[in-house]
């Protein structure tokens, strides 16, 4: 039998995303966990010419704003954690500074790197070695398009959560969910992949040691302790990878469920024991990521809730400023299947101007233009969620079983009228929440580093008992498989 710490204990959680960031307090007490948020901070690219970068320094400073309110609070804290997005990295020098700039995952340098690989090892070989999807910006093809003389200045990379765990404790950790998003990581050796380090010629002396998610790296730094009133508390590695985080905090149970971690991007998979390393698998663009015990997340990372953010701020710029629940009321109020996109397509990845992009790719396939906000965001609404059915298909075929209901977590899971829609196009049940999975899963992965919880099972039953979720049945199948057959032609199958 499981047995919970009745304790309670608090913890916090640094869950840093591409829109911004925050300092999460987590309280576990008798079974149920509590979160509340100590301080919320922007983030965003820094536009340097045509170059896109991350401003680190800034974001530090805020992260020990935030250490200093959570001390101010007095509560006990146990243990600390950061996650981040995947793929971007810090670069540090023989001093341990970081190496300026910092480059965004969306910097114009990225298809210069893919090339750059590509004259040294194939595309197949890397999918045999990784297991991981061809992402422009994957931080292999980064890397290939850094500067030689940065390379040389370099001592050490670590990916973006992990160089802030570094900052909290001073010592240098790759989180194996974090390494497992920069496709020189191999899943099945579970250590950096030599033999592609090799074969670009990358400093072979940079890579640090990978560690397993829930590690724990020490207390924090004693000038940072002494800055920001804390004590006694403990630095973990829990998931440095914000999916890998989330999914942990995933309440489903038994095996035939599927997530989708949904906001910026939608990333939607199963969790496995092994990964997939097949022809099948490489031709259909799947990776095989790391999540909490070494587990696989077999997934596909989907362009997601990108396209609305994108969509606003071109509005927001010409003078109509509408909130994220007044776009989604309109879209609600748009006809139906009048326009439909594929999300997937290349023209969507970079900023700048969605809603032409958009009204060009109707015009190439010589649809309607959407002609007000409400039916922009319905297009790109309702095309998501036929992407949805289309991806979890292939996620069927890929693991020969039948997926029968779908949990949404994070940010887009507060979306009442996508998550219908997904349900619709699934024609199985769609579990939404917890909104807050990412911190949650930092919590409790640091829960279960910490000694006070027993196991995965068990953190995600805290999920269960703690978060309220929703439960959307499908509807409307006949409109639903119609779209699905013009969608199909959009995107070729």
């Amino acid at each position: 039998m499981q047995v919970l710490s009745r304790m309670r204990k608090h913890y916090l959680a640094c869950d840093l995303g591409a829109e911004s960031g925050r300092l999460m307090l987590g309280t576990l007490d008798n079974g149920t966990l509590t979160l509340e948020e100590l301080h919320r901070f922007k983030n965003g690219p820094v536009t340097s010419g045509n170059s896109l970068h991350w401003d680190i320094p800034r974001l530090f400073g805020e992260l020990e704003t935030g250490l200093g309110i959570a001390a101010s609070r007095g509560a006990p804290i146990a243990s600390i954690s950061a996650d981040s997005w995947g793929v971007d990295y810090l670069l540090y020098d023989a001093s341990g500074g970081i190496i300026e700039p910092t480059f965004h995952y969306r910097d114009a340098r990225c298809p210069v790197g893919v090339m750059n690989v590509y004259a040294k090892v194939s595309w197949p070989e890397i999918f045999a070695e990784t297991g991981l999807q061809f992402l422009q910006f994957n931080t292999i093809f980064q890397l290939a398009a850094e500067s030689p003389e940065r390379l040389e200045r370099a001592r050490m990379i670590l990916g973006i959560g992990d160089g802030f765990n570094q900052w909290l404790s001073g010592v240098a950790r790759f989180e194996e969910s974090l390494a497992s998003t920069t496709q020189l990581y191999d899943p099945r050796a579970k250590d950096w992949s030599r033999k592609l380090i090799a074969r670009l010629g990358l400093p072979t002396g940079i890579f640090p040691p990978i560690v397993r998610s829930g590690t724990r790296l020490g207390p924090l730094r004693a000038d940072l302790a002494r800055r920001t009133g804390l004590t006694g508390i403990e630095v973990v590695a829990s998931c440095s990878h914000d999916t890998g985080a989330a999914v942990a905090a995933v309440p489903g149970s038994g095996s035939d469920w599927a997530y989708l971690s949904s906001g910026t991007w939608s990333l939607m998979g199963v969790e496995l024991e092994t990964p997939v390393i097949n022809d099948a698998c490489r031709e259909l663009n799947f990776t095989n990521e790391i999540g909490y015990g070494s587990s696989v997340r077999l997934l596909k990372n989907i362009i997601g809730l990108w396209l609305v953010q994108e969509c606003r701020r071109e509005w927001a710029n010409a003078g109509a400023d509408y909130d994220y629940a007044a776009l989604t009321r309109l879209a609600a109020e748009a006809p139906a299947f009048v326009t439909l996109i594929n999300p997937a397509d290349d023209r969507f990845l970079s900023p700048g101007d969605m809603p032409a992009k958009i009204a060009a790719f109707c015009r190439e396939h010589r649809q309607p233009v959407p002609e007000t906000p409400g039916a922009f965001v319905r297009c790109i609404l309702e095309s998501l969620a036929l992407l949805y059915r289309r991806t979890l298909g292939l996620v069927d075929q890929l693991t020969g079983r039948k997926t029968q209901r779908l949990h949404i977590v994070g940010g887009g899971s507060k979306n009442a009228l996508l998550n219908q829609f997904t349900a619709n196009a699934l024609q199985i049940p769609v579990v939404a929440g917890p909104v807050e999975a990412t911190a949650a899963g930092n919590i409790l992965v640091q829960a279960l580093a910490m000694g006070d919880l027993p196991s995965i099972e068990a953190a995600r039953q805290v999920v269960r008992d703690s978060f309220e979720t929703a439960t959307v049945h499908p509807c409307d199948a006949s409109l639903w498989d119609e779209a699905y057959r013009r969608f199909a032609g959009l995107v070729g199958g």
